[in-house]
């Protein structure tokens, strides 16, 4: 036992630095009595009473280190050692080195356990974004396996409201809204899926990858730009399109306007153009061009990715155009893919006319970045990219691609 004048003589301000030091020290070997200190920032009155409880001198400037060991020694002679002292001064030690250790355990349990339950590429996006780090373990798997499930029943050829979908698995329907942990891990596995695993920078980039997912918040505020369609059958949402499209005026389409077509946008073997930039559009509006054509802005949101897959099962003849660039081939691509569209001059000698063209007019171009995509339908053209170095965008080819429209 350690006498209370003892006690009080140990924990006097002098010392109460040396103790912090040395429980760091001990809680981090795993509460075992190895090691040393070593500092030189130590007041007078603390040196004066450190050499009292070391047996020696200790300068009275300069850096001083002590080995746990040594101030052990010295206090088994007085009391039960140095641990004991710890704990009559500062209250249970508590082994840190083993809580470490127990939550790296912990933590390859459940990513193991993760890892049977959902995509394994996805889970471990996941573990290396920390989202989820400060979880208790069972909290974090259970919102893994409800993102898991978020995941299996996202489909863009059938898009679902993101409330239902929220309410169907999490049980309420702010159970996606953006800010949630849920939200978060489930935008890293659509980014993976759709984006190559580019998360969104903001409000509108996470809306529009929900929207490329399948998963819409709504069926009215998002639409897709599109020009001279013209359905058949007798549907009100018909004759309107019908005749907007007589008139020449371009229409936005929601997704809910496009079911209540209740029968295909276009008649069987229409060819319709798509393109990727909404100057396209008001152009060939300006302009009187008749030929049916949609514009996606950009990557496909979920709308745009109904309407194209309404002409497609309608038997059009899809013919798409979009950037001359890294991101605009791999749109291009999914569009082809997916659609069963047909390039619309995407073409290396497309390509090589419109940069000449450029040059001709002396249009500025920007300088190709980031890693080359493949273009599957025309062997010819990434090499052709690569060779000429530059993007090349729609505004840069308008009166071509008008002269086809018109």
């Amino acid at each position: 036992m350690t006498s209370r004048a003892t006690l009080d003589w140990l924990g006097g301000p002098e010392l109460a630095d040396l103790w912090d030091r040395l429980r760091a020290r001990v809680e981090g070997n795993g509460v075992v009595v190895r090691g040393h200190i070593r500092s030189a920032h130590w007041s007078p009155d603390e040196r004066r009473r450190l050499s009292m409880l070391l047996g020696r001198s200790v300068p009275p400037t300069g850096t001083v280190t002590i080995t746990l060991t040594e101030v052990d020694e010295r206090l088994r002679a007085t009391t039960d050692g140095l641990l004991a002292v710890l704990e009559a001064l500062g209250g249970p030690l508590r082994d840190r080195a083993g809580e470490r250790r127990a939550r790296r355990d912990t933590a390859v349990r459940l990513w193991d356990e993760a890892a049977r339950v959902a995509d394994r590429d996805w889970v471990d996006a996941v573990r290396r974004s920390g989202s989820l780090a400060r979880l208790p373990a069972a909290e974090a798997l259970r919102l893994i396996e409800q993102g898991a499930r978020v995941l299996a029943a996202l489909d863009p050829d059938h898009p679902v409201g993101r409330g239902d979908l929220a309410a169907r698995i999490t049980g309420t329907a702010h159970g996606l809204d953006d800010g949630t942990l849920l939200a978060r891990i489930v935008l890293r596995g659509l980014a993976l899926r759709h984006v190559d695993g580019v998360m969104p920078s903001g409000a509108s980039e996470r809306r529009d990858l929900w929207r490329l997912a399948g998963a819409a918040t709504d069926e009215v505020s998002a639409t897709v730009l599109t020009l001279g369609l013209r359905p058949p059958g007798h549907s009100a949402a018909g004759r309107l399109l019908r005749e907007r499209a007589d008139a020449g005026f371009e229409t936005h389409l929601t997704v809910r306007e496009i079911r209540r077509l209740s029968g295909p946008p276009v008649a069987a073997g229409t060819t319709v153009y798509i393109c990727e930039n909404p100057r396209v559009v008001e152009l060939a509006a300006d302009r009187g061009a008749s030929t049916p054509l949609v514009c996606t802005a950009g990557n496909p949101a979920t709308v745009v990715t109904t309407l194209l897959g309404a002409l497609a099962e309608a038997g059009a003849d899809l013919r798409y155009h979009g950037d001359f660039d890294w991101p605009g081939l791999a749109m291009a691509d999914r569009v082809l893919r997916r659609f069963g569209a047909s390039p619309w001059r995407m073409t290396a000698l497309d390509y090589e006319a419109g940069v000449s063209l450029a040059r001709t007019h002396a249009t500025p171009l920007e300088p190709l970045t980031g890693n080359p995509h493949d273009a599957t339908w025309d062997p010819e053209l990434t090499p052709t990219m690569l060779a000429l170095g530059v993007k090349l965008e729609e505004e840069t080819v308008l009166d071509l691609l008008l002269a086809d429209l018109s």
